[in-house]
């Protein structure tokens, strides 16, 4: 969009005069627009103000000019360049720079969606370079960047020639471990080191791609006659390509030379490192680990974006309920809460932006991590080191005597560190931490187990949240399921819905999937179970009740379950039933 600005005060006019957003919000909104040099448009359905078809109506409406929805089409543009004589009707470099996608060509008339009618400069520009009268039609910012990536796709085009240009063929019979370590530590070194090298485009190229995606994490994983990459995206492993064979170690030695404290000579044993790196503005940390198999050193590098780190509880949209349980456990002078669940399922978010809202200058809020994942502005962050003699126990020690307010422990693991964070709830301080259970009663009795005394459980623990991350439906294509293709009544009382929800009839989306989203879903929330100590629940822990009559008494206590807080979701279409069945276990009580 070459004039954003020209845009931006159009549009503030339009919604103006229609009132659709108040005058303060919308001032608000302009300002907040201008700063960060992007269309009004694309602000207010970032901020749920209005969806994206009912701007596009209100532009068309004043423009006249007809709306599109590029989500659901496929755009051909080979078939474009044929229909245009051989040659390409908009570049992909002019078609970002003015945000425009070519639909169709008829004659001397090309059909092309814009993001910005208003902006008649571009568009006589756009007739002068292409020779042809423009028919435009109107679709938004976003769906025109995502209709260029799709349609021209300049970056897989790349990495299709790249590994097209790299000649296999010898690797298609599985060769022998060569004898000669120094050699092959040599070609190793020559294929990861060099700007131009191929290892180090392939790396390159395979990062991008995980930024560009929203990746969590990226597999390097070594068979014997492929090298398979993969990326975890909302949860979801996908396989993207299969690299040279030939390159593998060549791969793996550019990943370790980049953290700079893994050893590229060893390759039988587990290394771990990390390393951090800009993209498009934003600083983006990489955790890696590598572990010998098979075939070759199987290496996971998880990418810790501080962009997606949430600011506050708030952000997160824990139920109400849920919500007002954190927010008086991290108010209490002293105690202990717990956040659970299996690795990614968000917990480190949850803490730290536990942290953020506890932290003052008044304060004093001190952290012992291994690793520390999020280097945070104002907080005593403290690595653990295990080889130095720097443990979560001996670390913690040291913090005690460091006048702390709020300490935040990046996992319980043993008794001696439940010994010291339950000695420290108990002497004023307020301890927050992981442990990895199932739900949040269990953590009760895990907490036991480990060898704290059941009346020291009940007197420190102040609430336990459980915590899982399920997709969400992509809101471009998630369809609401027909009353009489959901499943039957019997079946959904057994899933967890009550008999009042049936009744008043179910409103539940399933997934579609369209070029914006992996298989119906994009994006995740956290779906929470928050058990907030109670007097009955201390009496029941000191009387050694079972976990699943602590389920129940906390249940009855009014603690949502995990299935629970997640069927809530699908009922407001955030996600679907087989989703929420996916990530957690029905409910016993």
């Amino acid at each position: 969009m070459a004039n954003i600005a020209g845009f931006n005060r159009k549009l503030t006019s339009l919604l103006r005069r229609h009132e659709l957003i108040s005058a303060e919000e919308l001032v608000r909104l302009s300002d907040q627009a201008t700063a960060d040099h992007k269309p009004l448009s694309s602000l207010i359905v970032e901020e749920d103000y209005l969806d994206e078809l009912t701007i596009l109506g209100l532009i068309s409406e004043d423009c006249g000019m007809p709306t599109i929805d590029l989500d659901k089409l496929t755009i051909d543009t080979e078939q474009l360049k044929e229909r245009n004589g051989g040659q390409e009707s908009i570049s992909e470099s002019a078609a970002k720079r003015f945000l425009v996608m070519p639909l169709a060509i008829c004659g001397e008339f090309l059909t092309l969606a814009v993001s910005d009618p208003y902006d008649v400069i571009a568009l006589d520009d756009i007739k002068l370079q292409i020779g042809k009268k423009v028919l435009p039609v109107v679709s938004s910012e976003r769906a025109i960047r995502k209709a260029i990536e799709v349609s021209f796709n300049a970056q897989q085009r790349q990495l299709d020639s790249f590994i097209d240009s790299i000649h296999d063929d010898a690797d298609l019979t599985h060769k022998e471990t060569s004898d000669n370590n120094e050699e092959e530590q040599d070609d190793d070194l020559l294929n990861a080191s060099g700007k131009d090298s191929p290892a180090v485009k392939l790396v390159n190229m395979i990062i991008a791609q995980a930024i560009q995606q929203g990746a969590s994490d990226i597999h390097i994983e070594p068979f014997e006659r492929r090298t398979r990459i993969r990326l975890r995206v909302d949860g979801v492993l996908h396989e993207v390509m299969d690299a040279p064979k030939k390159l593998e170690a060549g791969i793996v030695s550019r990943i370790k030379i980049m953290t700079d404290t893994m050893n590229i000579a060893e390759k039988g044993k587990p290394q771990d490192g990390r390393f951090q790196m800009r993209y498009a503005g934003r600083s983006i940390d990489f955790r890696v680990n590598s572990l010998p198999t098979v075939h070759g050193e199987k290496v996971v590098m998880r990418l810790l974006d501080k962009g997606n780190l949430a600011g506050s509880l708030e952000s997160l949209n824990f139920e109400p309920h849920n919500l007002n349980i954190v927010h008086r456990a991290i108010k209490a002078p002293f105690g202990m809460l717990l956040v659970t669940g299996p690795t990614g399922s968000g917990k480190s978010t949850t803490l730290y932006s536990c942290l953020q809202s506890v932290m003052t200058v008044e304060d004093n809020v001190s952290t012992v991590e291994e690793p520390v994942e999020y280097e945070i502005e104002g907080l005593n962050q403290v690595h653990v080191n295990p080889k130095r003699g720097l443990t979560f126990a001996s670390a913690l020690r040291a913090l005690l005597r460091q006048d702390p307010d709020t300490i935040m422990i990046g996992e319980i693991r043993d008794s001696e560190t439940v010994e010291i964070a339950v000695k420290a709830a108990l002497t004023g301080h307020l301890v927050l931490s992981t442990l990895h259970t199932n739900d949040a009663p269990s953590t009760i009795n895990r907490l036991i187990d480990m060898g704290v005394e059941p009346f020291l459980v009940a007197n420190t623990v102040l609430a336990v949240l459980a915590q899982r991350l399920g997709r969400r439906l992509c809101k471009a294509c998630k369809r609401q399921i027909e009353p009489d293709k959901l499943p039957s009544r019997d079946l959904l009382l057994e899933t967890g819905f009550t008999a009042e929800e049936i009744d008043a009839g179910l409103q539940v989306f399933e997934p579609v999937g369209c070029s914006l989203c992996a298989g119906g879903y994009k994006g995740r929330f956290a779906m929470v179970e928050a058990l907030e100590m109670s007097n009955a629940l201390r009496s029941g822990i000191v009387k050694g009740i079972s976990t699943i009559e602590l389920r129940e008494l906390a249940v009855q206590n009014g603690m949502i379950t995990l299935r629970r807080a997640g069927l809530l979701q699908a009922m407001r279409g955030v996600t679907s039933i087989e989703e929420v069945e996916r990530v957690t276990m029905g409910d016993e009580s």
